[in-house]
């Protein structure tokens, strides 16, 4: 009987170390296969294959059309208009007669005297009617030459020293939103206005264009700075670590997982929410453009878009 007992005893020792160790067992494996799954988290991201590019720095301004040359034509002697021989928006040539003056003096009878032009263009107002009295001070028309305008823009006084002749611009219209017409800075004012504390500056149409017409008001960006071959990408792309600037480069994969490498990066001019990358990325590098606030460096990621 106590030989029974003895073995029962055993018996039961032997199952209950061999109940830990099995838990133990599962409880390790368990904790390897959390660690496994922790280390393989994989993170759904969005990426940009860079290339180089231009990158325009620009201010913005607003301004009025008008004509190169526009000259108000005025009688030779006061008087009252007899004729008047145009109209708005006739063409007409340098020394044509457009109208005629009686000077009508008490006692005296004369002959009407012609008014011409003196340039050629188009007729862009003629305030003069048949039967009014004009003065040699009194306009009976303006005549501008309607193929050559400039845009007239104020600079403010903070932006002077990012004005110089010879700059590039574009010009839109409310009439053409999706039309730019270029323009280049023919004339800076060498000073500035003391009421305002502007600078005048004038640009010139690349070339002729008769969409655009004087009076009109035009939104004209002024490029200030110019960088050739830049590599340009999505400022939102950045990511900013100790006052520190990042990209998320993807390492060369062949399949839509890899990995990423957070790089150290050094950026240039920003304009429009697109970033100069002046130091740490190349073009052809692959970059990561969404889903990386939850990244680090070395992270396994799914590509699910990409763009170029």
């Amino acid at each position: 009987m106590k030989k029974t007992a003895k073995t029962a005893l055993t018996v039961a020792s032997i199952m209950a170390a061999f109940t830990f160790v099995s838990c133990g067992g599962k409880k390790d494996a368990a904790a390897k296969n959390g660690e496994e799954a922790e280390a393989e988290q994989i993170f759904a991201v969005s990426t940009l294959t860079t290339s180089a590019g231009n990158l325009d720095d620009y201010l913005e301004f607003g301004g009025d059309i008008a004509s190169v040359n526009s000259v108000a034509v005025m009688p030779d002697q006061a008087g009252k208009v007899t004729n008047i021989l145009v109209s708005v928006g006739d063409m007409v040539s340098k020394g044509q007669t457009i109208a005629y003056v009686n000077p009508l003096r008490v006692g005296a009878v004369y002959n009407d005297n012609p008014v011409n032009s003196p340039i050629s263009g188009r007729i862009t107002s003629l305030p003069a009617t048949i039967g009014s009295t004009v003065s040699q001070a009194s306009p009976l028309a303006t005549v501008a030459r309607t193929d050559d305008l400039e845009v007239k823009i104020n600079i403010a006084e903070r932006f002077v020293s990012r004005i110089s002749d010879r700059q590039s611009a574009t010009v839109t219209f409310d009439a053409y939103p999706s039309v730019e017409f270029a323009a280049t800075v023919s004339e800076v004012s060498p000073v500035l206005d003391t009421t305002t504390r502007t600078m005048g500056v004038k640009l010139r149409f690349n070339k002729p264009d008769p969409r655009v017409k004087v009076g009109m008001y035009g939104r004209v960006k002024l490029v200030t700075e110019s960088v050739k071959n830049a590599i340009v990408i999505p400022t939102s792309a950045i990511v900013v670590r100790d006052k520190k600037n990042y990209l998320f480069v993807v390492e060369p994969h062949s399949e839509k997982k890899s990995s990423v490498k957070l790089v150290p990066i050094t950026a240039g001019i920003t304009v429009d929410n697109v970033t100069e990358i002046a130091e740490g990325l190349k073009a052809g590098d692959e970059i990561v453009v969404k889903g990386m606030s939850l990244l680090n460096d070395g992270s396994k990621v799914n590509i699910v878009s990409t763009s170029k």
